[in-house]
């Protein structure tokens, strides 16, 4: 039987789920897949994906539910391209996705993947109904497995775990951090702690501000990577200068833009710091694994998991100042956390081509092994 993998995305948005989308489409066909991207006109998705060299189809805008309108168009085109598989990453594509598998039943195989964690309980028969329709669940840490559990009436057998993949190759060559530090004009001989995020209430920088203020220890600094949030002002970003000012630690922090090779951030610091309230699966915390930089984490979300409850790294109670404060003060001083040696080993876990693998068996695909 021919296979051809279409990967929905109806959203005009470019953030993690787009991306990850267009990224795992990419891997696919790079593995000899047949591969196409559902998305509308315009959208962000589409021009990478072009950029990218993925078949694009080009579907209309859609609401969000019932749209039996654009759903049928789905449809119709689903048949007209012999789209075997169908995957979805949005919640607001679940709708018109669980359409065309009723329409076109067994001839259509649907799998979400999970991006996001479930916060009410979706139990409801409205949320029944859509779920039925989808063959698999995919979810990328065992803690929202077990939430997708409780929280939804969708088959414990359908449920997988396959976490979210990395191309880890461009944290393969290790960067001496003298020379990483040159890179990003950092002072070379000071313990360092890093951030990386967007500039975000939710991505923790004033929580990490705070706790350097009260932290007993003062021999250490701290480097933020990101920019404000597109469109959204700078407001979050100018409470960060203020509090800075304030704490008098304009010597100690520094502030850089995202960059592309950013295995050299990694590589600059001692320490990587996941302080997002909540972060469902954080991508950063991996790429810091593949580092074998040490990494001090939030207890929420899937930051525990990642860190093997502790085993990987130092976890400080979420959302607490003075906690994080304190463990910072350990680390600063000496305490070893975890071996980079054993870091970039269980990263490996998260290799893309490992993900890919474990997708394709999932899906009923033929392994290519590429």
């Amino acid at each position: 039987m021919k296979y051809k993998l279409a990967y929905l995305c109806g959203t005009n948005s470019w953030g993690g789920l787009e991306m990850n989308q267009l990224r795992n489409a990419l891997w696919m066909k790079e593995r000899q897949h047949d591969v196409l991207i559902f998305c509308q006109k315009g959208s962000p998705i589409e021009k990478n994906a072009l950029e990218s060299g993925i078949d694009v189809r080009i579907i209309k805008k859609h609401r969000k539910y019932y749209d039996v309108v654009q759903g049928s168009r789905l449809v119709r085109i689903i048949k007209q391209e012999g789209i075997t598989h169908l995957i979805v990453r949005a919640t607001y594509d679940m709708s018109i996705a669980a359409y065309a598998k009723w329409r076109m039943g067994n001839r259509l195989h649907l799998s979400y993947f999970m991006e996001m964690q479930l916060g009410i309980s979706k139990r409801n028969l409205l949320h029944t109904f859509r779920f039925r329709w989808f063959d698999l669940w995919f979810c990328p840490l065992h803690w929202l497995a077990k939430q997708v559990s409780e929280k939804t009436k969708f088959p414990k057998k359908r449920i997988r775990v396959v976490p979210s993949g990395l191309d880890l190759q461009q944290f393969k060559n290790k960067i001496p951090i003298a020379e990483a530090r040159d890179m990003l004009n950092l002072p070379k001989e000071e313990f360092l702690f890093g951030l990386i995020g967007r500039f975000d209430v939710n991505k923790g920088q004033l929580l990490l501000l705070d706790a350097m203020r009260i932290c007993e220890n003062k021999d250490f600094s701290v480097v933020l990577l990101g920019e404000p949030t597109r469109n959204e002002g700078d407001a979050y970003f100018d409470e960060m200068k203020q509090k800075i000012n304030e704490a008098g630690l304009q010597d100690r922090v520094f502030i850089l833009p995202f960059r592309k090779d950013i295995a050299v951030f990694y590589n600059a610091i001692n320490c990587f710091v996941m302080a997002s309230k909540g972060e469902t699966f954080g991508m950063v915390t991996i790429e810091a694994m593949a580092c074998g930089t040490q990494i001090l984490g939030s207890n929420s979300g899937g930051t525990p998991e990642i860190l093997q409850y502790g085993k990987l790294g130092l976890l400080f109670e979420t959302m607490n100042s003075a906690d994080l404060a304190m463990k910072m003060k350990e680390v600063a001083e000496g305490k070893i956390l975890s071996s980079p040696t054993k870091l970039i080993q269980m990263a490996n876990y998260y290799d893309h081509r490992s993900v890919c693998a474990m997708v394709e068996k999932e899906l009923g695909l033929k392994t290519t092994g590429s």
